[in-house]
C-alpha cells in the first residue's frame, strides 16, 4: 500500500516560468529565443544546463547564482508561482491520512523558500543541497528513503521527469507518479518509458487522491 507521498518541487510543485525568464534577462536574451533553446537542448536529451552555455560558453550556473544574489535578484518563488492544484491536493492527500514530503534538486536558499511556503503542510522538506546527492543519483533516493517512516515501496514519489524522477525512483523501490506539466514531461510523455514505467500518468496532482484509493483498496 502507498503511505507516503513525497513531490519533486521544479515543474511539479512550482512552475519556473517566471524564474527561466529571470534567467534570460540575466543573460540579455529574448525569452523566447532562450525557452526555445531550452526545449531543444533536453528534446536532444541534454542537460538542461547546457542552455547556458549555448549563449555564454564557460557559464557557471553556481557563480552566476550568487552574482545575482549581490546584484539584488537572487533566486525566488513564491506563492504566485505553484501551480493552482498544489494547495488542494496536499489538504486532500494529508485528509487521507497520508504522510507528505518535499524533496527535490534545489539549493539551499530554495529550500528556506520551501519551508516558508510548506512548514505545517508537509511532514518533510529536502533538498539536493542540504543531503549532498543530486538526481538522478540513487544516492538522493537513499536519503529519500532514509527520511520516509514508511518502506520504500510504500512510498509513492511525484515528479515531472522520466530520467531524474520517474526511473530512479522506480530504481529505489518506489511507486512513481509522472505529472503532465512543464519541458520535460511534455516532451518525454508519449515516450515509453513514460507510459510505462511510472504507477500513474496524471494531469493534475488532484488526480492522486482517488488514484491513491483505488490503488490501495486493490492491494488489500
Amino acid at each position: 500500500m502507498i503511505r507516503a507521498v513525497v513531490f519533486d518541487v521544479g515543474e511539479c510543485l512550482v512552475d519556473e516560468t517566471r524564474e527561466y525568464g529571470t534567467w534570460a534577462d540575466w543573460l540579455g536574451v529574448p525569452r523566447h529565443t532562450f525557452a526555445a533553446m531550452f526545449g531543444a537542448v533536453i528534446a536532444q536529451g541534454g542537460d538542461y544546463r547546457e542552455t547556458f552555455q549555448r549563449f555564454r560558453p564557460g557559464f557557471d550556473l553556481a557563480e552566476q547564482r550568487a552574482a545575482r544574489a549581490a546584484a539584488g535578484q537572487p533566486e525566488w518563488f513564491g506563492e504566485d508561482d505553484l501551480y493552482p492544484d498544489v494547495r488542494p491536493a496536499l489538504r486532500e492527500l494529508r485528509a487521507a491520512g497520508l504522510w507528505l514530503g518535499i524533496a527535490g534538486n534545489q539549493t539551499v536558499r530554495a529550500g528556506g523558500l520551501l519551508r516558508e511556503l510548506f512548514t505545517g503542510d508537509v511532514d518533510l522538506i529536502g533538498t539536493s543541497d542540504d543531503w549532498g546527492a543530486s538526481k538522478p543519483d540513487p544516492e538522493f533516493f537513499v536519503r529519500v528513503a532514509e527520511a520516509v517512516p514508511f518502506r520504500p515501496e510504500e512510498v509513492l514519489y511525484v515528479g515531472d521527469r522520466v530520467d531524474n524522477d520517474i526511473r530512479p525512483a522506480v530504481s529505489a523501490g518506489m511507486h512513481t507518479a509522472l505529472v503532465r506539466r512543464g519541458p520535460w514531461a511534455t516532451i518525454q510523455w508519449q515516450t515509453p518509458d513514460a507510459q510505462n514505467v511510472p504507477t500513474f500518468r496524471v494531469e493534475r496532482l488532484t488526480e492522486l487522491v482517488e488514484g491513491i484509493a483505488k490503488f490501495n483498496a486493490e492491494a488489500r
